[in-house]
């Protein structure tokens, strides 16, 4: 469970039986340059828990994505596990995070030779506190849901760079261009 609150992910408030739209819930205010990163402390695909703390004096690259093992999902996890040496040579730890269970990352994990931590936020709420969850364009529609971002995170826990809305497809190598790495 993540460390801040959370709504219904079902896409109703049924706390107060409202029947008020998840994006209502959801509209978190996206991350900018010099914003500090909102801390985490998750479950990984290994069962370990994973603390955004745990990092500082790292530059972190902290990619959000909507369901392991779905074709967009997996080619960008796997550019990630393909650029590793080079993001590491650079001095950059990547962690993917999505609303998966621990269970169904390990798989992911195991399936793509993913050698970098995939933590599970079940309950959507550092996927909010990143502004990482809400409404987003899915083939022309309109629906609320992860949408596919990457942060950036400093040695001393601040965002330098926020991109939302990113492709699955050559986002890793664009990264690397932005990164230098």
């Amino acid at each position: 469970m993540g460390t801040f609150g959370a709504g219904s992910p079902t896409g109703y408030n049924t706390a107060r039986g409202e029947g008020a739209k998840l994006a209502r819930m959801t509209d978190a205010a996206r991350l900018s340059p010099g914003d500090p990163a909102p801390d985490f402390h998750l479950t990984d695909d290994t069962g370990n828990h994973i603390k955004l703390r745990h990092y500082r004096g790292s530059t972190v690259v902290l990619y959000a994505y909507p369901a392991a093992m779905t074709p967009g999902c997996t080619t960008q996890a796997c550019d990630f596990r393909d650029s590793l040496d080079s993001l590491h040579a650079a001095g950059y730890q990547v962690i993917g995070i999505s609303p998966d269970n621990p269970d169904k990352l390990a798989t992911f994990r195991k399936s793509q030779e993913l050698t970098f931590p995939l933590v599970s936020d079940p309950d959507i709420s550092v996927l909010r506190a990143y502004g990482a969850y809400g409404e987003k364009n899915s083939y022309g529609r309109t629906v609320v849901g992860v949408i596919r971002s990457t942060f950036v995170i400093d040695p001393e826990g601040n965002i330098s760079h926020a991109m939302y809305n990113v492709k699955a497809t050559g986002h890793v190598a664009k990264l690397r261009k932005t990164l230098g790495a």
